[in-house]
């Protein structure tokens, strides 16, 4: 159901993506009636009501008035796209403001000779696309669907109101974009690491957070084609790695997800320590 935050699936090919870019632009009272594909496609039944609850369960808008999320509830369009399809494109328009509902989409630069390198992942809850709404500016990267995703656009001049007048909002935003420039700092000192093994590890220590138990985690674990598009690397390479922290009792591979059983073990080869 699209009212559950639920992920999933593998890198695209920018080229088919690009190609074969579609979505239906329906607002909520529609959505119901989507029509249901052959595959995986997503199984929508969204009504006003629980359209309500689902948006509380958005960090960014859990605390707005119930005048605010009205305006809200008014203005968003879900688009729905399959996998592998341009969400965003680099280049277009800033002309809303993203939140993920359902699925897993990827934050993708193409370099000029045309490689795709992975800047992020995003999941659902997730907001984006925000720098450009801010500035009005084109959009600085494209986003790709890895699996069937639901996408809610918030018109510029809505979301623009609730920066300027919505306390809760405007810090969350300004949290959102410290976090976002320490992150591509870190990720950029990741990129220059020579050691692939080393780069592995590293980005594994930016993933991780604290689960249940105050145990260390990844959750939601990219897949190895995933993580080498990521990281400028290939797909054997990620598997031996993470092959190599299993054998060495350093990590629990279960589905979607790493438990870490010995953060000083995975800390130490991220710093290249043998």
């Amino acid at each position: 159901m699209a009212h559950q935050f639920l992920e999933r699936c593998a890198m695209p090919s920018i080229s088919n993506a690009l190609a074969n870019s579609a979505a239906k632009n329906l607002p909520p009272s529609e959505v119901a009636n989507l029509p249901e594909s052959s595959s995986k496609q997503i199984k929508l039944s969204i009504t006003q009501v629980n359209l309500q609850v689902h948006l509380r369960k958005i960090p960014l808008l859990a605390h707005l008035s119930n005048d605010e999320m009205e305006r809200v509830k008014a203005e968003l369009r879900l688009k729905q796209f399959a996998r592998r399809d341009i969400v965003l494109q680099k280049g277009a328009v800033g002309d809303s403001l993203l939140f993920l509902l359902h699925g897993q989409l990827q934050v993708i630069d193409v370099t000029d000779d045309g490689r795709a390198i992975g800047l992020r992942m995003l999941k659902p809850g997730d907001f984006f696309g925000e720098i450009a709404v801010i500035t009005g500016s084109t959009r600085s990267a494209s986003v790709v669907a890895l699996s069937p995703v639901l996408v809610a656009f918030l018109p510029r001049l809505t979301a623009l109101h609730l920066f300027s007048h919505s306390p809760s909002v405007a810090q969350q935003i300004l949290g959102h974009l410290a976090e976002k420039v320490q992150r591509d700092s870190e990720f950029r000192a990741l990129l220059s690491i020579n050691n692939t093994s080393k780069r592995i590890y590293s980005y594994l220590q930016l993933l991780k957070q604290h689960g249940e138990g105050n145990i260390e985690v990844v959750e939601n674990l990219p897949t190895h084609q995933d993580i080498a598009n990521m990281i400028n690397t290939s797909r054997e390479t990620v598997t031996r790695a993470l092959l190599t922290l299993v054998q060495k009792g350093i990590v629990e591979k279960e589905p979607h997800r790493l438990i870490i059983r010995d953060p000083a073990g995975l800390k130490k080869l991220a710093q290249g320590d043998s």
